[in-house]
């Protein structure tokens, strides 16, 4: 499997997102590690097994085994931390905001990759569950590492065209699911 295989398996309404399947490894402002951490980070994020195992399969060929690992431990993190830190900003209270989270996140501190890459991938998962809090935060850290908005503007790009293939093959599932059980 494949981005490839990926961008068949796209009926003609998506005929959008194929065309941006075909543009997300392309990027001047980033390296290839990071373009392909996020896609992976962006794909796990996502929780659609048929996206997972077409990104992965071509992860593998793009990204080392430790960075793999790292872009992983992004999408894993970024599930807790996202839920966590986007309830507390939604709630609004200031004495609930100023608690401690007490949520272990020690793989943000040794991510096994360049801190930059984790931060951006970080940012890549953030975008697709949502957290205007972690954005924010992973925004600031990656333009403080010295990425571009560039760079980070092609991550967000690759989160949403992931996110949405994403979508699409559940959606597409689920028709057909249904168009069975109806017959």
């Amino acid at each position: 499997m494949s981005i490839e295989t990926l961008k068949e398996r796209m009926p003609a309404y998506a005929k959008d997102i194929k065309l941006n399947l075909s543009n997300i490894v392309n990027s001047t402002a980033l390296t290839k590690q990071q373009i392909w951490g996020s896609i992976l980070t962006s794909a796990l994020a996502s929780r659609n097994d048929y996206v997972i195992e077409a990104v992965a399969a071509e992860a593998a060929e793009n990204l080392s085994a430790e960075a793999r690992e790292a872009a992983k431990a992004a999408a894993a993190v970024m599930a807790m931390n996202n839920i966590y830190y986007r309830s507390i900003h939604l709630i609004e209270d200031a004495e609930l905001s100023k608690m401690p989270a007490r949520l272990r996140m020690n793989v943000i501190g040794n991510p096994g990759v360049d801190k930059l890459d984790f931060e951006l991938w970080s940012l890549a998962a953030s975008a697709v569950n949502g957290c205007g809090m972690c954005l924010k935060a992973h925004a600031h850290e990656v333009l403080g590492k010295g990425a571009t908005r560039e760079g980070m503007q092609d991550v967000l790009r690759i989160a949403s065209v992931v996110h949405a293939a994403a979508a699409i093959v559940e959606g597409e599932t689920a028709l057909q699911e249904s168009a069975l059980a109806a017959a």
